[in-house]
């Protein structure tokens, strides 16, 4: 398949299993960057072409291994092994904190990984599914979660199938083909608080006895929704691990992360070190949040290429608008300052 090839392919849900596998396998190649007398050798339509390509380029989420990213591969890992013998009572992993602190980014780089090292493990088994990912439907049902952990099997859901014949299915298929992660996105749509949120918190304890895997959850400051309260909440507690993710604060470590989204840029008339020089300023626009930095740095890039300006100055900058989240924090530190 060619870079132009990549461009143009539709984007597949994770949630899914063709999804999924695309993205695990997903490797894309960093494009050239003519410059000169290569540039202007190129006819209007090539020019065009190798423009196309480098807008893809920078519309991917560039990965950096932040601290929540290193934890959650880290500590993940090592719970997969410790889970690998487990009869009953299996560890699992809470990933918790604000929106755009990069939570899903870090849980699905972890299946990822662990669906590497499961195919090096078993590298003539083209029948396993290591990792299952699946996100938590808003006002769920248990039906609801069941027929998303379905979903991504490809597993056909009927009006007539009833809640045991669905987690029947789900549990026999994650059972034969190996599955030994299984990841749930937006958990904070469970509310223990409610009987339809308990009955969804129940069933994912049960889909954690029948299916001998490690169970990941991730979710927008999941302790607040009462998630560990109650007995069921102490059954959570005590058998889960908590990640915080947070926004950097403005230190080194936000620095470096500025360092290498910069590195990534493909623009024929960009100065290396203008972003770090800058990393102040994206600190306090983005409120430090990676989510946000890496949506306006990309946003930047996008309209550099799309302008012809091939750089990224502090003037486009402030031209893009950021999310209301990180606008908002933005804003109130300017009262305040």
């Amino acid at each position: 398949m060619t870079a132009l090839d990549r461009a143009t392919e539709p984007a597949h849900q994770l949630t899914t299993l063709t999804g999924w596998r695309g993205f695990t396998q997903d490797k894309p190649t960093v494009p050239d960057l003519l410059l000169g007398d290569g540039w202007a050798r190129l006819d209007e339509a090539e020019r065009a072409r190798q423009d196309e390509i480098r807008i893809d380029f920078h519309t991917r989420l560039t990965v950096i291994a932040t601290s929540t990213v290193r934890n959650v591969a880290q500590k993940g890992r090592r719970l997969t092994l410790l889970n690998r013998h487990a009869i009953s009572a299996r560890r699992g992993l809470i990933l918790s904190g604000a929106a755009g602190t990069g939570k899903t980014t870090a849980i699905t780089q972890f299946g990822k990984m662990h669906e590497a090292a499961d195919r090096a493990r078993h590298p003539h088994r083209i029948d396993r599914i290591p990792v299952l990912y699946a996100t938590v439907p808003p006002a769920a049902t248990p039906r609801m979660l069941a027929a998303e952990f379905a979903r991504f099997l490809g597993l056909p859901v009927t009006q007539r199938a009833n809640l045991t014949d669905i987690i029947e299915a789900v549990c026999g298929v994650c059972c034969d083909t190996g599955t030994s992660v299984v990841i749930c996105d937006e958990l904070h749509n469970i509310s223990l608080a409610t009987r339809a949120g308990a009955e969804v918190a129940d069933t994912l304890k049960y889909f954690s006895e029948r299916i001998p895997a490690t169970f990941v959850y991730a979710g927008i400051n999941v302790e607040r929704e009462g998630l560990f309260s109650g007995t069921r909440g102490e059954q959570i507690a005590g058998r889960f691990t908590m990640i915080r993710s947070v926004g950097f604060p403005y230190a080194a470590d936000w620095r470096s992360v500025v360092a290498t989204l910069e590195a990534t840029l493909r623009l024929r008339n960009h100065k290396p070190g203008t972003l770090t020089d800058l990393d102040r300023y994206l600190h306090k626009r983005t409120g430090g949040m990676i989510g946000s930095l890496s949506a306006l740095i990309r946003e930047a890039a996008l309209e550099a290429i799309l302008t012809g300006s091939e750089k990224i100055t502090k003037t486009i900058l402030d031209s893009i608008d950021l999310d209301h989240a990180a606008a908002g924090s933005d804003l109130q530190r300017v009262k305040t300052s």
